[in-house]
């Protein structure tokens, strides 16, 4: 039997998995507070499988290749290799640009591997996601007003030692209500990139790791899957894609006029509604 109820939760999913993952303000922890409130209004569970949130992240990582596809077109030019062995030399582009991607998510990829089941059973919740949404938001507030904003020649212009970098503080983003977008663009401009080519690597960096974690968790619960989630998942997914792409547009336009600190304020009211009305 259909229930139109579980098919408006997945929209519902859809819309805030696409609007926050590219902004600094937590994905996975909007999901799992999102769920929990829609569960609170419905009285039950929602039947979605765990993979799901992993599906409709797919819509997110499509977004940003629709809106940098050229981008990326430049990153499958391996002629680019010819001009600089894996190094600086190139910019983000042939295997020099994927040599920076590997280093970025390298980190969060073995951290992921070895932390990922602890960190669900204890983290995902939404007490810890309050603590995480409120901290992270202070930190924001605070690096934006002390460090300064330049931008040094865009995404061609980190190097190889920033990407690595930036993964390492990336790796903060398994803590569900910290971000994986705000620990980049601030890992970005804690080693002097301007705010606009942090966020733009954000989203570039976001890909492989939100490929392999997707890869990851289907491959776990590949055989759990039913054909009633088909329906679900597709609503999702389109949701996530469409809102994602309005979402990176949004985030740039932003950030060409203004600070990141709002976000910082935005975070430290949804900790309080969340300690509020769930913990």
């Amino acid at each position: 039997m259909i229930d139109l109820r579980i098919w408006l939760a997945a929209a519902v999913i859809g819309v805030v998995e696409g609007f926050t993952e590219y902004l600094p303000v937590s994905s996975t922890g909007h999901i799992i507070l999102t769920q929990a409130w829609l569960e609170q209004l419905m009285g039950r569970e929602l039947p979605f499988h765990e993979s799901f949130e992993v599906v409709i992240q797919s819509g997110a990582v499509l977004a940003v290749l629709v809106e940098y596809w050229r981008r990326f077109l430049r990153l499958v030019d391996f002629r680019s290799a010819s001009k600089g062995a894996l190094g600086d030399g190139v910019g983000f582009a042939g295997l020099n640009g994927w040599f920076w991607l590997a280093l970025t998510t390298l980190p969060a990829a073995v951290g992921g591997l070895l932390f990922h089941s602890m960190i669900k059973d204890r983290l995902f919740a939404p007490g810890p996601i309050a603590v995480a949404l409120f901290v992270g938001g202070i930190v924001m507030i605070v690096l934006e007003r002390v460090l300064p904003s330049h931008d040094e020649g865009g995404v061609d212009g980190i190097g190889w030692k920033r990407a690595l970098g930036i993964g390492f503080i990336q790796c903060l983003a398994m803590v569900p209500g910290t971000s994986r977008s705000m620990a980049t663009i601030l890992g970005g401009r804690l080693m002097g990139l301007g705010r606009k080519t942090a966020a733009q690597y954000s989203f570039f960096a976001a890909v492989p790791v939100l490929v392999l974690a997707g890869i990851y968790d289907l491959a776990k619960g590949w055989g759990t899957l039913q054909r009633a989630d088909l329906v679900p998942y597709a609503i999702g997914l389109a949701l996530s894609f469409l809102v994602a792409l309005a979402a990176i547009r949004f985030l740039m336009r932003i950030i060409s006029h203004h600070t990141l600190e709002g976000f910082g304020w935005y975070r430290i009211a949804a900790s309080l509604l969340v300690w509020w009305t769930l913990v």
